[in-house]
Parts: structure tokens; sequence; C-alpha cells
């Protein structure tokens, strides 16, 4: 049994951060409460030292009895977890300074961001359970951070959604279970095969069910527009894009190394769903005008782009890189774009932000790039995300679902022109205040993210090598 807890070190180093800033942030004075922001940062920056040092020397092996797996996959999901974690903090700053939960908030960010990485390395189906309630209830009390209507809803929302398909998972879980009498996935990649198909179908359409609720796909999207237009915009930056992370990574993970044997046609079900979503999402984005709504389902429609990788992860060597270096893209991308809206706190509609770009070019620069980035616009990460991931649908034999997301693709421009064709009107004045900048923080990570979302794009071919390598049984 290997206990390497080296090999946990970033998931450690957020647990262990989360609890020292909960026992200091309880004597600190409220205006020192900064130190525990600069205790999570810090946790993230080791995590990310200590994930380099192990894809340097290719420390790839299976921990605690082959439930936890630091593999390729697990590697590069913790430097974009961690990375995305770093830029909330960043974007959090101004926005919660002073508050008289500070510390909460940051604790809450580094336990959920820890369940965030246990999904991502999970091997065993005990282990994503444990790794799915982690990552889920600090999210559903930072969704009501805010104490008012709109975060009340949102929180209740989040939670009662979570919880039914939480219970749902875990009835799946004991039904894999009975099914192929283990729960480590390389044990039950022998044993389902010749288990009962009807206990396997059911059983994984019951762990599916929460990992779609975790990533906000259909038919479990319901709570992503409420949670995004309720919560505060750092928070919803973060379930827009770090649970997707863990849970699409868990998902190709559970599929790959569990279920490629067995007769349960789960990759035409899920190359379904990835349509319905991303044209849902779409759809429902065309005539938005909150900024948060319209991010919410475009977010909705990213997933469904993301989830033709999961579609493929058994018919096509493309999936898991396409999947991986997508979500690197789309995680600066989208951070990026809503540390612009949490930068111009009073602007909630897309007219609220005409003229922008006489007022705050620089702002106004980012959200052009993160908005085109969005809808796959060279030289963006997400063009390139896109490219791969269109190129492993059509290399698994799903041509019909690559052309369905390029014509989705393209009908996405209309609304995010929508929202950018305001920024450049020199008539009709916003509202007085309406763009009144949060501060220099949130402005610095709109602009790093933006930086990288562009970067990704032009030298995507020296992050791709990062995505490939084999995954851990």
């Amino acid at each position: 049994m290997n206990e390497n807890l080296i090999a946990l070190l970033p998931e450690l180093a957020l647990l262990g951060a989360a609890v020292i800033g909960l026992l200091t942030g309880s004597w600190l004075p409220r205006r020192r409460q900064w130190i525990i922001a600069f205790l999570a940062a810090t946790a993230c920056a080791a995590g990310l030292v200590a994930t380099a040092v192990t894809m340097a020397n290719d420390r790839e092996q299976t921990v605690f009895s082959d439930t936890f797996a630091v593999d390729a996959a697990t590697d590069m999901g913790r430097l974009i977890v961690l990375a995305a974690l770093l830029l909330i903090i960043g974007m959090s700053v101004e926005s919660v300074r002073g508050h008289q939960r500070e510390t909460e908030y940051w604790v809450l960010l580094l336990m959920t961001g820890a369940g965030t990485l246990a999904l991502v390395g999970a091997d065993d189906l005990l282990m994503l359970f444990a790794a799915y309630l982690l990552a889920s209830v600090p999210a559903y009390a930072l969704a009501g951070f805010a104490k008012d209507a709109p975060g009340t809803e949102a929180a209740l929302k989040y939670y009662l959604m979570g919880a039914l398909l939480g219970t749902t998972m875990l009835a799946g879980i004991a039904l894999l279970y009975g099914a192929g009498h283990a729960t480590l996935y390389r044990e039950l990649n022998t044993s389902l095969p010749t288990a009962s198909y009807g206990l396997v179908a059911v059983g994984l359409v019951g762990v599916l069910a929460g990992l779609l609720f975790k990533i906000g796909a259909v038919p479990a999207h319901y709570w992503v527009p409420d949670v995004t237009d309720g919560a505060p915009a750092p928070v919803a930056a973060y379930v827009t894009t770090l649970p997707k992370v863990g849970g699409l990574i868990a998902g190709y993970r559970l599929l790959h190394q569990a279920l490629p044997g067995t007769d349960v046609n789960w990759p035409l079900l899920l190359a379904v769903l990835a349509a319905i979503t991303m044209t849902l999402g779409n759809l429902a984005a065309f005539f938005q005008t909150s900024v948060k709504r319209l991010l919410a389902y475009s977010t909705i429609s990213q997933v469904g782009y993301l989830l033709m990788a999961l579609s493929v992860a058994t018919r096509s060597d493309l999936a898991q890189k396409s999947l991986l270096f997508y979500l690197a893209a789309y995680a600066a991308t989208n951070i990026g774009a809503f540390a612009v809206v949490t930068e111009l706190p009073n602007a909630r509609t897309l007219q609220d932000y005409r003229g922008l770009a006489h007022r705050h070019p620089g702002l106004a620069a980012v959200l052009v790039a993160c908005l085109l980035g969005l809808v796959g616009t060279p030289p963006t990460g997400v063009f390139l995300g896109k490219l791969e991931i269109f190129s492993a649908a059509v290399d698994g034999d799903y041509t019909w679902l690559a052309a369905l997301a390029v014509a989705n693709t393209v009908a996405s421009l209309f609304y995010y022109l929508r929202w950018l064709a305001p920024l450049f009107a020199a008539t009709a004045p916003t509202p007085l205040g309406a763009q009144a900048v949060q501060g220099r923080w949130t402005a610095a990570t709109a602009y790093t993210a933006g930086t990288i979302s562009v970067v990704l794009g032009v030298a995507g071919g020296a992050v791709l090598p990062l995505t490939t390598g084999p995954l851990l049984r």
C-alpha cells in the first residue's frame, strides 16, 4: 500500500492552509484578515511548484491503495485548478476586504479547491464521491456569502440540486459496486464487462448525474444561471470554472479506466448530451441582457463542447489532450471575462458597457479578447482547444457532432457581439457610476487572465505535450 503523502502535496497545501487560516483568522483583527488571503495564495503557489517538480521528474504513481492517481491528467488538472484559484483570489481581494467573514471566504475557497483537486485524481468510486462532497459543500456556502436575497436563493437552489443529484450519484455508485463487486476503477475494468447490463447502465447514469451537476450540463444545468446571477461575481467565476475542470477530468477518467469494455453505449449517450447542452446554452444566451446570465448560458454551451472529448474517451487518442488543453484555455478566458465584470460592479447589463473602450480601454481590450476567445477566434487558446476537440470527435467517428459544434460556434458569435458592440459606442452615455471600477487587484487579474488566454493560443504547441501521457491504473 503506497501511502506517499509527498504525492499529495498540492492537495495537502490547500487543506493545511484552510485549517491554519481558520484558526489564525479567529484571532486576527478585521484589518489584518488580508493575511489569510496571502496564506491562500501562498498555498496555491506551493501547489504549483510541487506539481511542476512532479511533472519534471515523471513521478507518476497511484497512492493509498490505488484510490488516487498521479499522472499526466492529474498534473495538468492541478496546474489549471491552482492557477485558476490564484486568479480568483486576486479578483476577490477588493470584494471581501474588511468583510466581517473575510477569513471564512478564503477558507471555503481553499476547501472547495482541494475537493476539486481530489476529483481530478480520483481513481475509485468512493474517492470520487468523497471528492464530490468536499468540492460541493463549501461552494454552497460561497454562493450565499453575500447573505442578500439573490445570494440566498442561489445558495438554496445550488444546495438542493447538489443534494438531489449527489444522492443519485451515491445510488449509482452502489449499483456499480453491486455489479462489479469493487470500487477501484482497475478492478471494475475487468468485472463490469461480464456484469448485468441493466445494473451497469443504471449505475452509470446515476454516477453521471452527479458529474453532470458539477459541470453544469443538461439536464442538470438549471442551477447555473441563477447561481451565477445571484452569487458575488468572483464566486460566479469560481462555480462556472473550477467545478467543470474537476468534474470533466473525473468523468473522463471514470469512462476511460472503468468502462471501456462494457456493452453500455455511453459514447452515444454523452454525444447526445453534448449536442443538447451546447445548443441549449447558445439558444438561451441569444437574448440575455444581464452580463452574468449571458456568461452563465455561455458556460453551459462551453460544457457541451467539452463533453465531446468524453464521448470519444475510448475512441480517439486525441480525446485526452484536447480535453485538458481546452479546459486550460477555457479557465483563463472565462475568468478573464468575469474579472472585467467584477471590476465594474455597477455595470449589470449589456448597455451599461456602452463607451467602455473610451473610458477604460485596457478593460475593453481584455473583454474583447475573452469574448472572442469564448467564440473560438484565433489566436486565443479556446480556438486551438476547439480545433483539437473537433478533431477528436471526427477521429472518434462522430463527424455529425463536430459539424453541429461548428454550427453552434458560428451561432454563438451573435450574442457575444451583442455585448461587444456597445463597448465602442460614442453616444448615449451609460448611467452615472455604471463604469466605476473596483480596484487594482481585480484589474490586474483581468489583464493576467486575458494575456494567458492569448498566450495559450499563440504558444499552444509548447503546452500540448503536457497534456499527453497514459492514465494510471
